[in-house]
């Protein structure tokens, strides 16, 4: 089981930078889960973002995102980072760290997801 709280989101201007912050904390061994970013609009589902398959793993990002978006880990803090570039107001969600539902698992969708975040909000404006 891994608890996570995420931080950084905010208000930024179209074209502007955010970073996203991501503390895990748990009994098991952090590093060998799977943690990732999801974000969810007003009135839409909750859509992937970009995920690290492991830490010192691959990374995957969703297609609105490639580019833009980088997704980083931290071991000794037990961070994981979503730093956004180039922002765009369809970028506006609420942003939600994941770790996979076991060790080792792949994040491709939600249904990989054992843990979520409380959500952090990011506003951009036009």
């Amino acid at each position: 089981q891994v608890q996570l709280v995420e931080s950084g989101g905010g208000l930024v201007q179209a074209g502007g930078s955010l970073r996203l912050s991501c503390l895990a904390s748990g009994r098991t061994f952090i590093s060998t889960y799977a943690m990732g970013w999801f974000r969810q609009a007003p009135g839409k589902e909750r859509e992937f973002v970009a995920a690290n398959i492991w830490s010192g793993g691959s990374t995957s990002y969703a297609d609105s995102v490639k580019g833009r978006f980088t997704i980083s880990r931290v071991n000794a803090k037990n961070t994981m980072y979503l730093q956004m570039n180039s922002l765009k107001p369809e970028d506006t969600a609420v942003y939600y760290c994941a770790a996979a539902e076991r060790p080792w698992r792949v994040i491709n969708s939600a249904v990989d997801v054992g843990s979520w975040g409380q959500g952090t909000q990011v506003t951009v404006s036009s």
